[in-house]
């Protein structure tokens, strides 16, 4: 048993000074004011849920930690995961991609490496978190259905979303900034951005639909039910196709007017933390602050900064939101989302994952990281 007291708790709809209590791995009781037991002392540092990570996309970083600096696979998923705990995230979806757009990627022989990789460290008990799939789907990709098929009956496979990166539209409506991007990224000339744009359509143009098509019936034959999420929504029209198709999330809405489609049809809006710690968008696309403002937010991603889930989250409170409700964004929520009921809360019962925050300089640092009733960080 492990009884900590002076802490603030943050519920999913409570914040107050008082005692939690776990034994083995689920917490038992928590409540307001102190205990006359022998307990832990937390002077006032905050307990937290677990962070729950829906999108991230940071093992690539720990594979290519330089450019063309390739990392082996192992290494790099332990380095990736103790990051992730470090972070306070203690459930995350690690986010694989299947195809790219871009001619000189690597992630394709990424995937599978990666998969096993995983499969490999928490069979091992070497992970410190707990690691499930997110398969991202390029749709303009050759063979994307070959890559996609052998994770179908997976159950780690938690989410699938619809990707369409083809320059033009979506994420990069406006090609200037696709533009700046490549050519600061990877040091295109315009006359290779030119030759890679008309490459690019004719792919989309040969595969995107029917791809898209074989995709959703394959979701369909899973021996669990997986959530399907479109990427990067800019119009009504993407939102009401993503809905046909049986899609429940909108992951990274481009424009306000997506958003708000999205939350006519009843679909959960997933916005990048990174975007709110940095005060907007890097594709010039809508912040993930207005839309929290128009009640149009559920969920923080730290998609390529794991350390920004946290801070995101307390930023919310600037846009009107209460802790508990900046809190339930990186944890009740996206664990709801994917279908994760065990976690994401301080509520008796649930798993006892769980966080010691406190505010230094005005940001909030993860002092420890429980998971399960264990410290992994």
């Amino acid at each position: 048993m492990k009884l900590i007291t002076n802490a603030n708790i943050v519920t999913a709809s409570l914040q107050f000074l008082g005692t939690f209590e776990c034994e083995a791995e689920s917490i038992r009781d928590i409540g307001p004011g102190s205990t006359s037991l022998p307990a832990e002392d937390w002077d006032g540092d905050y307990l937290l849920p677990g962070l729950v990570e829906l999108h991230t996309d940071n093992l690539e970083k720990h594979l290519m930690p330089r450019p063309k600096a390739m990392w082996p696979v192992l290494p790099a998923i332990i380095a990736h995961d103790a990051q992730v705990a470090a972070s306070g995230i203690t459930t995350v979806l690690d986010a694989l991609s299947a195809g790219d757009i871009d001619s000189d990627s690597t992630r394709n022989e990424f995937l599978m490496p990666c998969a096993e990789g995983l499969r490999i460290a928490d069979a091992a008990g070497a992970l410190r978190a707990d690691h499930y799939l997110h398969l991202r789907l390029e749709l303009a990709e050759e063979k994307l259905i070959d890559m996609f098929a052998p994770f179908v009956h997976d159950g780690r496979l938690k989410l699938v979303s619809l990707m369409d990166h083809t320059p033009g539209q979506r994420q990069w409506t406006d090609l200037s900034h696709y533009r700046t991007y490549v050519g600061g990224k990877r040091g295109w000339s315009e006359e290779k951005i030119d030759s890679m744009l008309e490459v690019l359509l004719r792919r989309q143009q040969a595969y995107a639909d029917a791809n898209r098509r074989e995709v959703i019936r394959l979701c369909r034959q899973c021996a669990q039910p997986v959530p399907l999420a479109t990427h990067d929504d800019t119009t009504i029209d993407h939102v009401d196709e993503g809905v046909a198709d049986g899609v429940t999330i909108s992951e990274f809405p481009t424009t306000l007017v997506a958003a708000q489609a999205a939350r006519r049809r009843g679909m959960g809006i997933i916005m990048g933390a990174p975007n709110v710690v940095r005060g907007g968008s890097h594709s010039g696309n809508v912040s993930a602050a207005e839309l929290a403002r128009n009640g149009l937010l559920d969920v923080l991603s730290s998609d390529y900064v794991p350390s920004s889930l946290l801070h995101a989250a307390f930023l919310l409170q600037k846009v009107g939101y209460s802790l508990p409700e900046a809190i339930a964004t990186v944890s009740r929520a996206p664990a709801c989302m994917v279908g994760l009921n065990d976690r994401g809360e301080i509520a008796a019962g649930l798993r006892a994952d769980f966080l010691r925050v406190r505010i230094v300089g005005g940001i909030p640092v993860v002092l420890e990281t429980w998971k399960a009733g264990r410290r992994i960080a």
